[in-house]
């Protein structure tokens, strides 16, 4: 479904028919498409607290990839792997990693939003279709975005099954290991080349009825050596939240731009799955063998302004190396992983919003620095 060349977006491809109806409900899930669906399954239970529920491969009729689908709460992993070497997940993997090929998302009619999105400026992958079997009918159809990734529409409607046709039932295996307590995606962030940000934020815009919230250039998010821009992108009721990143000004490699070459172009960046009790899933994510990123003590020991939250544990959010942050609705505290592959590429967040609907300028100033120390480390900056 769908080639590999990396889409560009022109200006003029755009219609300006006005307001659009979106009917995107929330992320479905995310595909991976990977080098081993076998082993990333169970890196994900054992290391993020996932539970195994489907799989399709050979056993079930399908002949050229192997997919495990992981959930917690409302976050959903489908992990997949080429089984022929010349297939397009093959090569799609040897040129960007593992990584993220699709957001998908749940609309109410996906052949609507396909049609709609097409009409006015969206790169069609793949047609309306319809899957089957006992349980149901899932329909479905896919649009292009930024480098190799796509969006899949689907539409759930009455389907019963575990995941979707082709696919059984898995039985979790016995976790002793303390619950995380990922309940939601919060938000997905892509990179894309210097000067291909505002081209796609219309995209989304134009094509999906997005509208942006927030936008920080290069003075706001920056170091002395690195800079980015970034544009905040949501459905009307914020269910689906979506933020560009393009590298800034700066005198050194961004992360921003190590991710584009060790990526192969534009990608997924990052994925922040939203907790209650952030300090909970931390320390559980520990316990579980998960790394976090290293914060600059600089940073966690700078002046703060006074934090209107009295029910905040400052000294144990800084002995897990938390960020925090605030707006005039409230706190956001976050941490970052360290990334899960060899190539630095993909990573994530956890994010535990106490009334904040925003990303924080200060805490991405924070990951920049841990991320240049790394990249020195790398010999990448």
């Amino acid at each position: 479904m769908g080639g590999l060349t990396p889409v560009r977006i022109a200006e003029n491809r755009f219609t300006n028919a006005g307001p659009v109806e979106s009917t995107i409900q929330n992320v479905a899930h995310l595909e991976l498409w990977i080098g081993n669906a076998r082993q990333a399954a169970h890196y994900y239970c054992r290391g993020f607290g996932f539970s195994l529920v489907a799989y399709a491969g050979p056993e079930t009729g399908v002949r050229d990839r192997a997919s495990y689908v992981v959930r917690q709460g409302g976050c959903c992993l489908v992990l997949t792997a080429a089984l022929l070497p010349n297939s397009c997940i093959a090569e799609h993997v040897h040129l960007h990693g593992d990584g993220i090929r699709d957001v998908a998302f749940s609309v109410t009619d996906a052949a609507k939003a396909f049609r709609q999105s097409v009409e006015r400026g969206a790169v069609p992958i793949a047609e309306p279709w319809e899957e089957t079997d006992v349980h149901g009918t899932l329909r479905k159809a896919s649009i292009a975005s930024y480098g190799g990734l796509i969006h899949t529409f689907v539409e759930h409607h009455d389907y019963k099954g575990c995941f979707a046709p082709h696919f059984v039932a898995a039985v979790p295996a016995d976790d002793p290991l303390p619950p995380v307590g990922l309940f939601a995606i919060d938000h997905v962030v892509g990179n894309v080349e210097s000067g291909q940000l505002e081209p796609w934020a219309r995209y989304y815009e134009e094509s999906l009825g997005f509208a942006r919230r927030q936008h920080f250039d290069d003075e706001t998010i920056s170091t002395p050596l690195t800079a980015l821009t970034n544009t905040v992108l949501s459905t009307t009721d914020e269910q689906v939240k979506l933020l560009l990143n393009e590298p800034g000004r700066g005198t050194k490699r961004s992360q921003i731009e190590e991710y584009l070459l060790f990526n192969g172009g534009p990608g997924v960046q990052h994925v922040a799955f939203a907790t209650r009790d952030i300090q909970t899933s931390v320390r559980a994510l520990r316990a579980r063998g998960i790394d976090f990123l290293h914060v600059p003590a600089a940073y966690r020991e700078a002046p703060r302004p006074p934090l209107a939250d009295n029910s905040l544990d400052l000294e144990g959010l800084q002995e897990l190396g938390i960020l925090v942050d605030r707006d005039v609705h409230g706190h956001l505290l976050q941490i970052f992983t360290c990334m899960p592959q060899d190539r630095p590429t993909l990573f994530f967040e956890l994010i535990e919003r106490r009334g904040s609907n925003g990303f924080g300028a200060g805490n991405v100033r924070a990951l920049f620095a841990a991320f240049e120390r790394e990249q020195a480390q790398r010999g990448n900056l």
